[in-house]
């Protein structure tokens, strides 16, 4: 068992949002990634994909999820099951953003619009 402090979270920023990771296999020696997303109002993030199935679920805010051809609205209390090798793209409320916690297997590697493996993010290492 390992208990992973606030203070002792991994928080990686990208220009759309901050990334919390909970618990990875190097924090904590997690066999799955668990991490939360805190979006900007208005943030839109890369269109990419994942080598393996996320869950994500709206804590707070608003996004537009784009998955594969399909378009949702979510917002607090709802919950995304995003399979692997589907394009996605999230897009947060242009006014509120959103916070999200998500989960994916350890490891995940995540995969470029044109096909690129752009490896595992640090928030899931």
């Amino acid at each position: 068992m390992s208990v992973i402090r606030d203070a002792d979270s991994r928080r990686s920023e990208t220009p759309s949002g901050v990334m919390t990771t909970f618990a990875s296999p190097t924090q904590g020696g997690a066999s799955r990634s668990l991490w939360r997303v805190d979006a900007k109002p208005g943030a839109a993030g890369p269109l990419h994909d994942f080598d393996n199935e996320q869950v994500w679920s709206w804590i707070s805010g608003a996004a537009t999820v784009e998955l594969g051809e399909e378009r949702f609205a979510v917002g607090a209390g709802d919950t995304v099951v995003m399979p692997a090798h589907v394009a996605r793209q999230v897009l947060a409320d242009p006014d509120a953003g959103y916070t999200a916690v998500v989960t994916a297997a350890a490891g995940a590697r995540a995969i470029s619009a044109d096909g690129a493996d752009l490896g595992t993010p640090p928030w899931i290492a």
